[in-house]
């Protein structure tokens, strides 16, 4: 979707100058993977405007396989506001009604780029707005099981659009079927109703979930690898600008380093490096580095072999 940055920090009713950027969860994920160096593919409908006209063209100067992402007349893109304050956290203002997304059915999905796949990353942004069908997201899981492809989830709980009792219905029914969950420690305690980091890596591992990684921001990041726990502290930023996109930046970093087939210990230093680097520029995705950046950062260029 399309975001509009503000120019100067506070709240919204006083900003009245904003910056046009691109934003939302799975575009975000997408370009962190691609910059990392991973082949990255998208799927996903935008509006036939100037927008998602926009939206097109950015992504794939960023490298992204956007065969599969169609636009729509008479369904405008969608567009959110954010508001950032002093210490660089924020909020988003959502306007996608008449979502392009509301179009696509599980008929529409490219089946054989599925099968191709080494990881479907999918979220609880699609299900928010198409929670009445989440025929799309099951038939989307049912190939990917079907052809050996990872199944990765991040929750992405957005309480603006629909309540926490919505997400815990439809999202529950989902987490048998992942693979790699990718939540913060706020979501994971929405869904599951526990919040000692122990008690969450237990509840997912019980559902067969191999993969686990907690965010939890300035606190770091936990993770779990089939029996195997590992707690991450975070990596200084050199500034905190703008929050948005770290956890996107770090499920990038931790998705990189699962196809790589990195031990868990590198796996969460990594993300949690690509996460601080995220927060300390302005934007969505603006922050999202790419691997030699992240290398640099980390201080292992011979260490971390490529």
């Amino acid at each position: 979707m399309v975001t509009m940055n503000p120019k100067s920090r506070g709240p919204l009713r006083f900003v009245g100058d904003f910056e046009r950027k691109v934003g939302g969860a799975e575009l975000n994920l997408a370009i962190g993977c691609a910059r990392l160096g991973l082949r990255t593919g998208w799927i996903s409908r935008l509006g036939n405007d100037e927008f998602g006209k926009y939206i097109y063209n950015f992504a794939r100067g960023e490298g992204i396989d956007v065969t599969h992402v169609e636009l729509l007349d008479g369904y405008p893109t969608s567009v959110n506001f954010k508001e950032i304050r002093e210490d660089g956290t924020g909020s988003t203002f959502y306007y996608r009604m008449n979502s392009p997304m509301l179009t696509m059915t599980a008929d529409h999905l490219p089946e054989e780029e599925i099968k191709r796949a080494r990881i479907l990353h999918l979220t609880g942004v699609f299900s928010a707005i198409s929670r009445h069908d989440m025929s799309v997201i099951y038939r989307a899981i049912e190939i990917a099981k079907n052809n050996g492809v990872l199944v990765a989830f991040d929750p992405n709980i957005r309480l603006k659009l629909w309540s926490k009792e919505e997400a815990r219905q439809c999202l529950g029914p989902l987490l048998p079927s992942v693979d790699i969950m990718l939540t913060g420690q706020d979501e994971a305690e929405l869904l599951l109703g526990v919040s000692d980091p122990d008690d969450i890596i237990r509840s997912f591992a019980e559902m067969g979930i191999r993969r686990i990684a907690i965010k939890r921001g300035a606190e770091g990041s936990i993770g779990y690898d089939n029996g195997q726990r590992i707690s991450k502290p975070a990596l200084p930023p050199n500034a905190i600008v703008d929050t948005v996109g770290a956890g996107d930046g770090f499920d990038a970093g931790f998705l990189l380093g699962v196809v790589k087939g990195w031990p868990l210990d590198k796996v969460m230093t990594f993300a949690n490096a690509v996460g601080s680097m995220v927060v300390s520029v302005s934007g969505d995705n603006e922050g999202l580095p790419f691997y030699e950046e992240v290398l640099q950062k980390l201080g292992l260029e011979q260490r971390i072999g490529r």
